[in-house]
């Protein structure tokens, strides 16, 4: 199984749906504890080996770049100067000659416990799609799976088949000729547009050239922050607990 040293984190959005908030602070930036989640995530990374963290920035990249200064050799930055009309496969798209390696994939507003990393990273397979068990936190994305690999994803449940293999973390292993696929997806859409997203169309159509096999951890705890609802669903009861379930994995 091959080493990986690299992360991607996707932080170039503009957080619209979290209304005034999302207007002067990067999802990356929202804090539930005493840092950014941003900062949280970078200690989880560095928990597990990771060496060197790409943040495609956006919105307020500024103080991104402040992360990045105050990190030298561990984050590097990569800024998408289109995020106000692009989705995140572009944003992926301008990161791609940082990305040299095999590397896992994670959205910035994302919380997760450090368990999350271990299972992308363990997994023997050089690409995975991480998926949890129904979570009931609104504006779920559904992973529909054939034979353990992804078929399809939705945020209509009722789209997809009968195979549901879970709901989307947002965490995924990414190998050199799987990253090589989603680019060359990209390069196709990005002549009608760059509001594409890199899971519901860059993942899926690069996984029907090259199978990306889908993990199901059903009892995951983690939380996406999209909108007022998911931060303080995130806050008072998911936040809570995976410090919990990681304080009690590090005193093992």
């Amino acid at each position: 199984m091959a080493t990986v040293r690299q992360a991607m984190i996707l932080g170039a959005g503009m957080g619209v749906r979290l209304k005034e908030l999302g207007q002067h602070t990067p999802k990356g930036f929202l804090r539930l504890g005493a840092r950014p989640i941003v900062e949280e995530a970078l200690e989880r990374l560095a928990a597990v080996g990771i060496e060197r963290v790409v943040i495609a920035t956006g919105h307020h990249a500024e103080l991104y770049e402040d992360l990045a200064r105050r990190n030298p050799g561990f984050v590097r930055t990569v800024h998408n100067a289109r995020y106000a009309d692009s989705g995140s496969l572009y944003s992926l798209w301008c990161a791609r000659a940082e990305l040299p390696e095999d590397f896992l994939l994670l959205e910035s507003d994302l919380i997760y416990e450090r368990r999350a990393l271990r299972e992308a990273l363990e997994h023997p397979s050089p690409d995975v799609l991480l998926v949890s068990a129904p979570t009931d936190a609104r504006d779920e994305v559904w992973v529909e799976a054939r034979d353990g690999c992804l078929v399809d994803m939705s945020k209509d449940r009722a789209a997809l088949g009968s195979a549901i293999a879970g709901e989307l973390v947002g965490i995924t292993k990414v190998s050199r000729p799987f990253f090589a696929e989603m680019l060359r997806v990209g390069e196709r859409l990005f002549r009608e547009t760059l509001k594409v997203d890199y899971e519901l169309e860059g993942l899926v159509q690069a996984a029907r050239a090259r199978p990306l096999p889908v993990h199901l951890v059903p009892d995951l705890v983690w939380a996406e922050i999209d909108d007022l609802h998911h931060l303080e669903r995130a806050r008072t009861s998911v936040y809570p607990e995976l410090l919990r379930r990681d304080a009690l994995s590090s005193a093992r």
